[in-house]
């Protein structure tokens, strides 16, 4: 993208180019000063009142799970934009590509530090939609454009889920702030609504974090530019799900249903995302597939739920976003010298690039789990935090060795194989890249190498403090070290070390095995999305081409129907049960009442069976002035004389209309009278259903009391139906005389030129 045809020139990538590294660079210093206090359990809240009247305040919370986070999508986002300055500096729409970089990161960090359920969610849908526009970026491309469109449907869909969950976690638990929430911990999972509430926060974690099987969607999404790579799909954006995850596990987890979904989603989807990575030749698509092994590793922890499995994933966190992202970044230049990414092609690129080189062997090693790199400590941990299960132990275990085997040879193949032997021709002649592109790569892979040689920096600005955090207890010892002794994890890491070896070794043949298996299996994740969006579409004509008929009485049927339908079935649902005493409620009608009820119904009746369209706006006008009458006999005079003249404006407007429009043959009655007759009845039993509702239950004077007590001493108003319409709801009114203005420009616009009701002449019928 880089090299393409639309490009600028720009340093650096101009103006926009330096906004996009400071923004985040400021931000992670100003972050960098919470370490300290938070180091010590502290907790930092800000908080602002967003919806007094909903109790939802924009509350932000700086604890050692958000500080982790803020550091890593601040910290490696400034890396990310200063890359992308030069990788995308010269691009057309770089403007627009910083934009939306910076509406990511906005989104992820107030994701991690809302302190409310509700701004949380607010915050995960701007991750969904700026990630929709990154990923899509290269709008040219039909394969960017459908990778963009899956990825957005699909977390989409999980953020709706997401959504249900928060609405019913916040009903059960009093309250949307989540230190209220996580302190109701043996509440919530003793409430009855626990089960669903569980399995919406999962969907919507799930789809995001790319679990099994919605897993397809983050592969596909490396389509977009690299530096949208390294940022959203290792370090930030798909580790939302696991954010949410460990941040929901003091209330949602240490049940059966939370563990056994966790360990068993997160455990295969490590282990057949190592396996696909095997399958690669593109070495940013095994990157790809290696960042799912990492996510499922990361659930298949917070599944556990020990103190030790806690601690494993929050170390695995940072290790995992420190060699991934520099991994990618490493890509990026090699893409961008040299043209290409195949694996089968790059040779020998060390000695033409030996400083990318650099950077990709520090965070290959520290992703290969070899000491003294903080990837080997992050390797014992979770050994150590599987063997140290009571129950699925081996499962755990079994699932981390392999992963970690297959991990080892995924660096291999990425960051050592382009690096060494004869150097290989490619579509361009091999070179460094300029500083801003290598720098990140190196400062990452630095930090693995730091973190694993002084690992109590780690422990105590990142481990412990997200330790505490997400396990819900801040006296749980965090305690990471290089070696310690010989035990069963150490000896596990040699045999791992061993295993991947062999694999390195047969990874070619190995590949084609795995080729001809996956291509013998009919079970394809990729192609079925395309068949459920086609089944999808296909419906939507279905259900376009019986509603969307043209033809307006269809239309207001289904409408009707519909609200008829809705009304009724939840009177059954709910068993509301209705009673009137219509002996005591007739003797309370006069001989007026009795003739207004007759008046209203010829009207009514005349309206549904004249021919005549003149005859039924009149008709129709008589019920609009029954219902004034029904408003005088009521004592609301004011009301009735504004029913009266909207009434007849309305009879003279439509009257106007009505002859401005065509001549059409009257329609067959065999095909209008009885459902509509049937309709009718039904609609008109709903509302009264509705009303007998209302007037049985108990009425509720605080409004009304409100607006008597208020309406002349606020509002200087003695007539307080005109009070409320003007005053207390006056934006309300101004926008309904608004919507009134804006149908009778478009009804102008639709009638102007029309003939008025007369047949067209014969030979003008066809004329357009």
């Amino acid at each position: 993208m880089a090299k393409s045809g639309q490009g600028v020139s720009r340093r650096f990538g101009g103006p926009a180019g330096w906004i996009s590294v400071a923004v985040p660079l400021g931000l992670f210093l100003w972050f960098l000063q919470f370490v300290t206090p938070v180091a010590s359990a502290e907790v930092v809240v800000f908080s602002f009142a967003w919806i007094p009247s909903l109790g939802v305040d924009l509350s932000f919370m700086l604890d050692g799970l958000s500080l982790t986070f803020a550091l890593l999508i601040s910290g490696i986002g400034a890396l990310v934009t200063l890359y992308s300055t030069t990788y995308l500096g010269g691009h057309i729409h770089y403007p627009r590509f910083v934009v939306f970089l910076l509406m990511f990161m906005v989104g992820m960090l107030g994701l991690v530090l809302s302190e409310n359920l509700i701004g949380l969610f607010v915050f995960w849908e701007i991750t969904t939609i700026s990630s929709y526009l990154l990923i899509g970026f290269d709008s040219d491309s039909a394969k960017s454009r459908r990778s963009a469109l899956q990825a957005l449907l699909l977390t989409g869909t999980g953020g709706l889920a997401l959504l249900a969950g928060i609405v019913m976690l916040g009903n059960v638990a009093g309250s949307f702030n989540l230190s209220e929430i996580l302190a109701q911990g043996d509440m919530i999972r003793a409430h009855p609504l626990y089960v669903p509430i569980t399995i919406l926060f999962l969907a919507g974690a799930f789809t995001k974090s790319a679990q099994f099987p919605f897993h397809f969607w983050l592969p596909n999404a490396m389509a977009a530019p690299t530096p949208v790579s390294a940022y959203l799909h290792s370090a930030t954006m798909v580790k939302a799900g696991i954010y949410l995850m460990a941040r929901m596990n003091p209330a949602l987890g240490s049940t059966d249903l939370w563990f056994w979904t966790l360990i068993i989603a997160g455990g295969f989807t490590t282990v057949f995302a190592s396996i696909l990575a095997l399958r690669q030749s593109d070495i940013k698509q095994v990157l790809a597939y290696t960042t799912l092994m990492a996510l499922g590793a990361l659930t298949l922890f917070i599944g556990a739920g020990t103190s030790d499995a806690i601690k494993a994933a929050m170390l695995f966190l940072v290790v995992h976003s420190l060699y991934k992202a520099a991994l990618f970044l490493m890509i990026g230049i090699v893409d961008h010298e040299t043209g290409t990414r195949e694996a089968s092609v790059l040779r020998g690129l060390a000695r033409k690039m030996p400083i990318t080189f650099a950077g990709a062997a520090l965070a290959a090693i520290s992703m290969a789990g070899i000491p003294p790199f903080v990837g080997f400590i992050g390797k014992e941990f979770l050994y150590k935090a599987g063997l140290g299960l009571d129950v699925a132990s081996l499962w755990v275990t079994g699932t981390i060795f392999a992963a970690s085997a297959l991990m080892f040879v995924a660096a291999g193949i990425v960051a050592f194989r382009p690096f060494f032997g004869p150097l290989a021709d490619t579509p361009s002649p091999a070179k460094e890249g300029p500083w801003p592109m290598w720098i990140g790569p190196l400062l990452l892979g630095g930090l693995s190498l730091g973190f694993g040689i002084l690992p109590n920096l780690a422990e105590s600005w990142l481990v412990a403090p997200a330790t505490w955090a997400v396990y819900g207890d801040p006296s749980v010892v965090v305690d990471l070290y290089l070696f310690k002794e010989v035990n069963a994890a150490f000896i596990l890491s040699l045999v791992t070390f061993a295993t991947g070896a062999v694999i390195y070794l047969v990874h070619g043949r190995l590949r084609e095995v795995l080729a001809r298996v996956f291509a013998a299996n009919p079970i394809k994740f990729d192609p079925a999305w395309d068949h459920i969006l086609n089944g999808l579409k296909a419906i939507a004509a279905w259900q376009t081409n019986l509603l969307q008929s043209g033809v307006l009485q269809r239309y207001l049927f289904v409408v009707f129907a519909t609200l008829a339908i809705a009304i009724l079935g939840t009177i059954w649902a709910k068993g509301v049960g209705l009673t009137i005493n219509l002996e005591e409620k007739l003797d309370g009608l006069l001989f007026k009442h009795w003739a207004v009820l007759v008046f209203i119904s010829a009207g009514a009746l005349l309206t549904a069976y004249t021919g005549s369209r003149m005859t039924a706006i009149a008709s129709l006008g008589v019920v609009g002035i029954g219902v004034a009458l029904i408003f005088i006999m009521f004592s609301a005079p004011d009301v009735a004389i504004t029913q009266l003249l909207v009434e007849t404006l309305v009879v003279v407007l439509v009257a106007v209309a009505m002859l401005k429009l065509p001549h059409l043959d009257p329609p067959d009655k065999r095909d209008r009278r009885p459902w509509h007759a049937i309709l009718s009845i039904c609609v008109g039993v709903a509302v009264t259903a509705v009303l007998l509702a209302v007037l049985q239950g108990n009425f509720d004077p605080r409004l009304t009391t409100y607006f008597e007590q208020t309406s002349w001493p606020e509002a200087y108003g003695r007539n307080i139906v005109n009070v409320i319409l003007v005053d207390f709801r006056a934006t309300d009114t101004f926008g309904e005389i608004a919507v009134v203005m804006v149908a009778a420009l478009a009804a102008y616009a639709l009638l102007r030129g029309t003939h008025y009701g007369r047949k067209p002449a014969p030979e003008q019928e066809d004329q357009p």
